[in-house]
């Protein structure tokens, strides 16, 4: 510790006798000690060399055909730009890295095209434009200087005045020349090079040639004309109305009263369900023949099943006995193509048909008149009357362009438009006590009415759905069966939020393409599909097996109906132009 201590004191010695003395000015000047190095003289040239190199080696750009990389590289050397011929892929210099464009690396330019054209036509004319990348000009400042900096787009007001006056001289010259008002000499007025010859000349290149108004048309001319005004007027009728044909109707019966006075359409006194539980059928018992191309939808006779209509696609719509004697009973031509959709009233009385000649016919089942024909120039896909007691004489049809349009048929008025669907309606069904209505359409969606009210309560579409052609309610009203396009048929309920029930799937049958309609028996045990196959299936509702299969047509089944009445007895129709009927 003495040592330390002698030390620190000496070391405060010598601090002071280093500083110079400003209490006398007669003092000494202090001495300056030259400092000693103990280490020994080394030349630092070759050091400060090496230093300078390692520094070089971590900074320039690494040579991308080395292998190993000896040192931790920096961003900067990872990116920095390649520079000798020695790199084949960036001739120019720049690292594949921070390439954009195949001629090197290209910024980006936040500049609208119309200032850009607006800069390029100015400088191609003055020679001068303004710089993107700041506030200043470039090119002939002395043009900038004389010209006011004005663009090409940026007329100042004096020199659209200039432009102004210039044009309405030219056109009193002009007129002046026409006019004959001055002597013009004649030898100017043939000289191309006068200003004279010019004005009386001047003629847009893009007017036309004058044509004299022509009097009379020739005969080719009046033919083209005629047949052009006869052509569309067929096609606005069309349009408008739809394809008008004369309705017609053929009685096959007997006679269309008995003895009683009892009309044909009236149903037998002692059909009643015998009982309530319903049976698969396992034969065909009977077949209607009559149409002479494929049959589209049968429908029973409401609530007795005592009579089948038939939609045929040879335009016609039959209606055959099924209790007696299993024969065609009446015929109804009215349509000019193929009938697309059947549907009884709810006493059966009169039905609605539609067809692809864009019409709706409303008939008078036992007279076979035609009560109303409705049209919107479109074709209708289905047809539906309300199925509520008070509101029989309101129809729904939907269309090809995409509505549900609702008529009044008492007065033949449109009430309402459904227009929300983004595709061809294909069904329409009436759930919830009849206060609201599902509709099915090919933009692969189903959305939810309110009676009356065009706006969508309920729209459901995912990215899994498949168009669904034909659906169907269940006798308890609480589900609906969908046939969809890929081959199943799904089960949605009818409660507030039209969920789909995952549980319930029925499938093993081939639908895709086919509208093929599906069903249910009226006791709720199974539900029935055609198939694109010409089979017949049937599932166990509960289970959702697969319970029969009949091979029913040769082609596709497109409809079938359980009869109403009685348990274990199906029809079935397909584009073989038969009906069959199964027990």
């Amino acid at each position: 510790m003495d040592l330390l201590q002698t030390y620190a004191d000496k070391s405060d010695g010598e601090d002071q006798s280093h500083q110079p003395s400003t209490s006398s000015p007669d003092s000494s000047p202090p001495r300056l000690i030259p400092s000693k190095s103990a280490a020994p003289k080394v030349d630092d040239t070759m050091l400060a060399l090496t230093v300078a190199k390692a520094h070089q080696s971590h900074s320039k750009p690494i040579d991308p055909s080395q292998h190993v990389v000896a040192f931790n590289p920096t961003y900067d050397q990872l990116w920095a730009p390649i520079y000798g011929p020695a790199h084949p892929y960036a001739k120019d210099g720049i690292a594949q890295g921070m390439r954009n464009h195949k001629l090197g690396f290209v910024e980006d330019a936040a500049i609208d095209s119309f200032v850009f054209d607006e800069q390029y036509n100015t400088f191609h004319k003055y020679g001068y434009a303004a710089d993107p990348s700041g506030n200043n000009y470039i090119g002939d400042l002395d043009a900038l200087q004389k010209n006011d900096a004005i663009s090409v787009y940026n007329i100042p007001q004096h020199e659209q005045k200039k432009r102004k006056i210039g044009k309405m001289k030219d056109v009193e010259m002009e007129n002046e020349v026409v006019g004959g008002e001055h002597e013009v000499d004649p030898t100017e007025i043939d000289n191309p090079a006068s200003d004279v010859w010019l004005m009386k000349n001047k003629k847009s290149p893009w007017a036309g040639k004058k044509v004299g108004v022509q009097t009379e048309l020739t005969e080719e001319q009046k033919k083209y004309a005629e047949e052009y005004a006869k052509k569309k007027e067929e096609k606005g009728h069309s349009v408008e109305k739809g394809e008008h044909l004369v309705d017609k109707t053929t009685f096959h019966g007997k006679e269309e009263r008995d003895y009683q006075g009892r009309s044909w359409i009236a149903p037998p006194k002692d059909a009643k369900a015998t009982n309530d539980h319903c049976y698969i059928p396992k034969r065909l018992i009977h077949t209607w023949s009559g149409h002479t191309k494929g049959v589209s939808a049968i429908r029973f006779f409401p609530k007795y099943g005592h009579l089948i209509l038939s939609a045929g696609m040879d335009t016609k719509v039959k209606i055959w006995d099924v209790f007696n004697s299993g024969k065609c009973m009446r015929t109804y031509m009215g349509h000019s193509k193929a009938v697309r959709d059947i549907s009884f009233c709810n006493d059966g009385t009169k039905f609605l048909t539609a067809g692809y000649d864009k019409n709706i016919k409303y008939w008078d089942t036992e007279t076979g008149q035609v009560i109303s024909t409705f049209s919107t120039g479109k074709i209708p896909y289905v047809v539906k009357l309300n199925p509520d007691e008070d509101k029989q004489h309101i129809l729904l049809a939907g269309m090809s362009d995409k509505k549900i349009v609702q008529w009044d048929i008492n007065t033949g008025q449109t009430t309402q438009e459904y227009d929300q669907h983004l595709g061809a309606v294909n069904t329409i069904t009436f759930v919830d006590n009849n206060r609201r209505f599902v509709t099915s359409s090919d933009d692969k969606s189903l959305r939810v009415w309110e009676f009356g009210i065009p706006v969508v309560i309920k729209y459901i579409s995912e990215p899994h759905m498949h168009s669904m052609p034909a659906i169907s309610l269940h006798p308890n009203t609480n589900w609906l069966a969908a046939q969809s396009l890929d081959n199943q048929i799904l089960i949605y309920s009818t409660r507030e939020r039209f969920q789909l029930n995952k549980k319930k799937r029925f499938a093993g049958h081939i639908v895709a393409g086919y509208a093929c309609q599906v069903n249910f028996s009226p006791d709720g045990r199974f539900v029935m599909s055609g198939d694109g196959e010409g089979k017949c299936w049937f599932w166990d509702w509960k289970s959702c097996k697969v319970f029969r299969t009949l091979k029913c047509h040769e082609g596709v089944c497109i409809g079938c109906e359980w009869h109403p009445l009685e348990q274990s007895k199906v029809a079935t129709c397909g584009w073989d132009g038969l009906i069959k009927y199964w027990d």
